[in-house]
């Protein structure tokens, strides 16, 4: 290999360094500038203080959350699926979250592994949002389950239901099922995938073999998925259909017309 190995290092750490600036942010706090960003180009601003023992506390100063607020609900990052993965993520970077704030406390000496820490850190937490709602079931539930209960109160609201009208009734139960206006309950099955509707065609199926009355709202994590045979049998025997969880104004429309 003809790259001197030296001269290349050199060079390397002459332009990590320009790429990087401490700021006097007062109050004995310093801001950290680096080339880690967010999506929308907004540099991760890491802050840095003296702890009381001596060391060294690097953090976000809460932009992390605040950047997934603007499109996101973020207490469903502390719940379910999501939450058990931010907890994957501060264990193996070895961050800290308080109010927020997300943050790492290390050594003068580990300061600069500590900042790649936090900054790798901060990129994964971000990535949570890009989980895909067609491909992990639990989190398209959730997702469902929480839109659902921001529009009709949760005590309406029976998840799991087992109809008894039916036969072998507990091998087909029912996503949710809502009080509604009149006697017949308002079903809502969640479709993530072909699996899911061609199981929901099926109860629906036995559903109207019993005589059983009833309205149904079918929510898709994308309906373009679905292939076009298992959404026409499913169509055949559904009620209203929403799209994507995305449609959130046609399902509060759709549930508050029969359940409000």
């Amino acid at each position: 290999m003809d790259i001197n190995i030296r001269t290349l290092q050199d060079l390397l750490c002459s332009h990590l360094c320009s790429s990087v600036r401490i700021i006097e942010r007062g109050g004995g706090v310093l801001m950290l500038d680096t080339p880690f960003s967010y999506p929308d180009g907004d540099h991760y601003p890491i802050y840095i203080q003296q702890t009381s023992t001596g060391g060294i506390k690097l953090s976000d100063g809460g932009h992390t959350f605040m950047h997934l607020s603007y499109e996101n609900e973020v207490s469903s990052f502390r719940k379910g699926t999501r939450g058990k993965i931010l907890d994957q993520i501060l264990g193996e970077m070895g961050l800290h979250e308080m109010n927020g704030e997300f943050f790492i406390e290390t050594s003068m000496d580990g300061l600069s592994e500590a900042i790649f820490c936090l900054g790798q850190g901060l990129t994964k937490v971000y990535d949570i949002i890009f989980l895909n709602r067609a491909r992990v079931s639990s989190t398209f539930y959730e997702d469902l389950f929480n839109i659902i209960v921001n529009i009709i109160p949760q005590e309406k609201i029976s998840q799991d239901y087992i109809d008894t009208r039916m036969e072998q009734a507990e091998d087909y139960p029912i996503d949710y099922s809502i009080r509604g206006k009149t006697e017949d309950p308002l079903f809502v099955f969640g479709v993530p995938n072909s699996d899911k509707a061609r199981l929901t065609t099926i109860t629906l199926e036995r559903l109207l073999r019993y005589r059983a009355t009833f309205d149904s709202i079918l929510v898709f994590a994308d309906q373009q998925e679905i292939p076009r045979k298992d959404l026409a049998r499913l169509t055949n025997v559904g009620g209203e259909m929403v799209s994507s969880l995305d449609a959130r104004d046609d399902l509060s429309r759709k549930i508050l017309r029969k359940a409000a």
